[in-house]
């Protein structure tokens, strides 16, 4: 079962809980998909 969480706050796509895991990240109460966390991290290294 998914249940949708929120938007990223980078892109805007819709983040979901799948089966009680956030499929996304968290972080300093933001909301990321995995895909923006990437390109975040890839830009700090």
């Amino acid at each position: 079962m998914r249940e949708v969480v929120g938007k990223c706050i980078r892109c805007g796509k819709t983040v979901y809980c799948a089966d009680g895991f956030l499929d996304g990240i968290y972080h300093e109460k933001d909301l990321y998909c995995h895909q923006c966390w990437e390109e975040i991290n890839d830009e700090d290294s």
